[in-house]
């Protein structure tokens, strides 16, 4: 990131700023999880990357970039990296926590927008959407199947949002405390929107801009991927 993109993003309070941990889960991100750390380490230094058992050399790459990583012995799933990472941040104090993909896809300058509302005490969880924002170079098929996922929000989860599944996501401490995790891979998304309706603790979504490569698209979900995730959600409904 540019001095002069720096200079752009609204600024974080230091205490803020020094409370935060940005939680990264990573599984076979060699090609990118260390320009993403970096860059998010750049502007906001507690960075934990948890590796989900990677086999092509990602650990190795995050203890060069993040302050903390952790490690999965075998693939769990991103829901189960995430859990790791929250849980590592909670018991060293943290007092705000952030998701972020790997992939490259977020950017570093939308996080002090998904933290305003919080330390502000306006809200508990912001939820980063990419309708509201921009879906820089998405796929028509890829527009297509995260509406169909709204859609399914909205009618099986009872949660009216405009992205369903984007991965961007900021937590007071109080709000990271309540929720947890249980569907270990990609399910945990609509997981997650069902506890924070239960929850009830107040929540927005923040307008933010993903980025399509030709990168993320192939480590993104297929169709075929995603009636899976449908299925191992509901299935783990049935089984809580």
């Amino acid at each position: 990131m540019t001095d002069e993109a720096k200079e752009q993003i609204r600024p974080v309070p230091p205490d803020v700023r020094e409370d935060l941990f940005v939680v990264i889960a990573a599984f076979n991100e060699v090609a990118s999880i260390e320009p993403v750390a970096r860059e998010v380490r750049a502007m906001f230094p507690n960075v934990v990357v948890v590796d989900d058992g990677s086999t092509d050399g990602t650990l190795d790459v995050a203890r060069r970039s993040a302050k903390y990583v952790l490690r999965h012995v075998i693939n769990r799933g991103q829901g189960a990296a995430l859990q790791t990472g929250i849980e590592f941040a909670l018991r060293h104090g943290a007092r705000f926590i952030l998701t972020f993909d790997a992939d490259g896809q977020h950017r570093v300058e939308d996080i002090p927008a998904m933290l305003e509302p919080i330390w502000r005490g306006e809200c508990e969880i912001t939820l980063g959407s990419r309708f509201l924002g921009k879906a820089v170079n998405i796929p028509s098929t890829r527009r297509n199947l995260l509406r169909l996922a709204v859609l399914f929000t909205k009618i099986v989860n009872r949660v009216k949002l405009t992205d369903a599944h984007n991965g961007l996501r900021a937590f007071s401490r109080r709000a990271a405390e309540t929720i947890h995790i249980t569907m270990d891979r990609m399910a945990h998304a609509s997981e997650l929107i069902d506890q924070i309706r239960l929850s009830g603790l107040p929540f927005r979504e923040v307008p933010v801009e993903i980025r399509y490569t030709v990168y993320s698209l192939a480590k993104g979900q297929s169709s075929r991927g995603a009636l899976r995730i449908v299925w191992q959600y509901l299935l783990g409904r049935v089984f809580q």
